[in-house]
């Protein structure tokens, strides 16, 4: 069993209080394959990460953080003279900003090579990415990661995508919303945020994302609502998990990535759909009451290579 995350890890500096601010490494694709792990046995399967990282020390930290954290970091590329991007978290006026530098991050060139990422995806038993991993390729690269993953899932592995839009990555919104219907023409499962797809696509509820979705052939579906309950399509009918009552919100951060990749862990050990979901629900009431998009906890331990 193996599962491929592919996107951006950035380098993550939060904090600031006093002038002190703390650094780290998270990405949306790198926190669903975090989370994805815990219903996992290493033993069993291996969580593989593929990206684009630079030359420097910065990306050389990168890599020594996902390998002692047990995930395979065999199919990154390294890109002579770049660098990761970096963002910093703020609060301003008790609410998160982000600030980011990432117009010339490796990442952008992780679809470069498109021997290496077929034979990637090829490997996998489930494939992720992201609306993120899509807006930071130029569009004939976008195109080839989207036809890869049509072919994986015509082969019968699982194509699993977040649309995760962000409208500042993409220069029209008409862009965005092409190469998102096209990539989910391409999935298996798609597990969208609400209030991003009604921001985009002008949906009036869950339930119309849920339709446009089925319509572009997509068979499973779970739609993330904030603190509302989970609205899951699958074997061609709609139903809903319920949200976890007075979940008190440290740190929002990361919140949609756990619960997708608490998911997708979920799916790949065995539990239908809406198990899935209370599953991914679960998990992200844990981790918004912790800081940070990477909780570590003792379910992760069993991951983490020592010595």
């Amino acid at each position: 069993m193996r599962i491929l995350s592919i996107g951006e890890c950035m380098i993550e500096m939060s904090g600031g209080a006093g002038g002190a601010w703390h650094l780290g490494f998270a990405g949306d694709t790198l926190n669903t394959l975090w989370y994805a792990r815990a219903s996992l046995d290493p033993a069993e399967g291996s969580a593989a990460y593929f990206t684009a990282l630079g030359d420097d020390g910065f990306s050389d930290k990168i890599a020594d953080f996902l390998d002692t954290n047990g995930i395979d970091t065999s199919q990154i590329v390294r890109i002579e003279g770049r660098r990761p991007g970096l963002y910093i978290i703020e609060q301003i006026a008790g609410d998160r900003h982000f600030t980011y530098w990432r117009e010339t991050s490796a990442a952008r060139r992780l679809a470069e090579d498109e021997t290496r990422l077929s034979a990637a995806i090829e490997a996998a038993e489930l494939v992720y990415l992201s609306g993120i991993t899509l807006a930071i390729l130029p569009a004939e690269h976008r195109e080839r990661l989207i036809a890869l993953c049509g072919t994986a899932k015509a082969r019968g592995q699982i194509v699993a995508f977040d649309p995760n839009i962000r409208s500042a990555l993409w220069t029209r919104l008409d862009e965005a919303r092409e190469a998102i219907m096209a990539m989910a023409g391409s999935a298996s499962i798609v597990l969208p945020s609400f209030d991003d797809e009604h921001a985009t696509f002008e949906d009036d509820g869950p339930e119309a994302t849920i339709a446009r979705y089925a319509g572009a052939g997509v068979k499973e579906i779970a739609v993330k609502d904030g603190p509302r309950a989970i609205h899951v399509f699958a074997d061609g009918k709609a139903e809903r998990v319920e949200a976890v009552p007075n979940v008190e919100v440290v740190d929002a951060t990361g919140a949609g990535d756990s619960f997708n990749g608490a998911y997708l862990g979920a799916r790949l050990s065995g539990a239908d759909p809406l198990k899935a979901a209370a599953a991914g629900r679960d998990m992200a009431a844990q981790v918004v009451g912790v800081r940070g998009a990477l909780a570590d906890w003792p379910l992760f331990e069993r991951w983490a290579r020592k010595g």
